[in-house]
């Protein structure tokens, strides 16, 4: 609580100053990356400086096409209680890539090429309210996620509004905490994280359900960062990715843990809500600049 105090008497603080608070630098000595990350985010960012311009959108899905073949490793932001803000471009999971990708986008679209601008956007789109203070300010569900990063003004959630609200009770972590490295060794995280998720099941969400994908694709467009909604108990979504118009069809961009890297779905994306699977419909978050 002490360190969010003092976190927010400095954002005050540069508020008086006038300073711009969103792109604030962080210190990279609180971050774990390797030379390869910072030369893998530098490269690309030089690479597409000169498509600043272009729609973000479209920016996005070119820099998700430039990773595909990277490989796909689960649990890499995992690194204790204190959360130290984990930059990998050298391995991605679903939820990982789609942050990669927005954030490199997003500091392209602010014409800077630097490193330390894009770990600061990394970490804005990440945590709560662009606050990283420990674990549990990680947005971990992918609903919250979406939600809080409207609030920010990164994406937006209004194409949801043309589907259905959900109402399910979102408690998997906290009722499944051996699941999780930290939670397994840190339990007494638990009655925070339930308070958290019953936040998040009161905000709900608005989602395509799958039994009417003709809505979805009436309001679904090339760059889209999406969510596969799941049939799971307490979880909210099973899976995230990019969306890639290529043959007039609606493609998925993703980092798949069956292909073991980053791939574009052969199939149009409707393929991932057919009757059979375990993924009830997908929500859309627009990314906005």
């Amino acid at each position: 609580m002490l360190n969010k105090m003092k976190l927010t008497g400095i954002v005050f603080l540069l508020l008086a100053l006038n300073l711009n608070v969103l792109h604030a630098q962080v210190n990279l000595n609180d971050c774990l990356f390797t030379p390869e990350d910072k030369s893998l985010a530098e490269t690309k960012l030089s690479a597409f400086k000169a498509k600043s311009d272009m729609p973000l959108a479209d920016l996005i899905a070119e820099i998700g096409l430039s990773f595909l073949g990277t490989p796909y490793v689960a649990a890499t932001l995992e690194n204790g209680v204190e959360e130290k803000l984990v930059v990998n471009l050298r391995q991605l999971d679903c939820t990982t890539f789609a942050e990669t990708c927005l954030a490199l986008a997003r500091t392209v679209k602010l014409g800077k090429t630097d490193f330390e601008t894009y770990v600061s956007e990394l970490e804005r789109l990440r945590y709560r309210d662009g606050v990283r203070n420990q674990y549990l300010s990680r947005l971990h569900y992918f609903s919250e996620w979406i939600h809080n990063n409207a609030e920010k003004k990164i994406v937006s959630e209004e194409p949801n509004l043309q589907g259905v609200k959900s109402d399910k009770v979102i408690n998997f972590m906290s009722t499944h905490p051996n699941s999780y490295p930290v939670l397994k060794a840190s339990p007494e995280l638990i009655p925070a994280l339930s308070v958290l998720e019953k936040e998040v099941t009161a905000a709900g969400f608005y989602y395509f359900p799958k039994n009417n994908p003709e809505n979805l694709l009436r309001n679904l467009k090339h760059g889209d960062i999406i969510a596969l909604t799941s049939a799971i108990n307490g979880i909210d979504v099973n899976h995230v990715g990019i969306i890639v118009l290529k043959n007039n069809q609606f493609h998925l961009l993703h980092a798949s843990q069956t292909g073991e890297k980053v791939v574009l779905s052969e199939g149009p994306v409707t393929e991932f809500i057919e009757p059979e699977s375990k993924n009830t419909g997908i929500i859309i978050a627009r990314p906005v600049f």
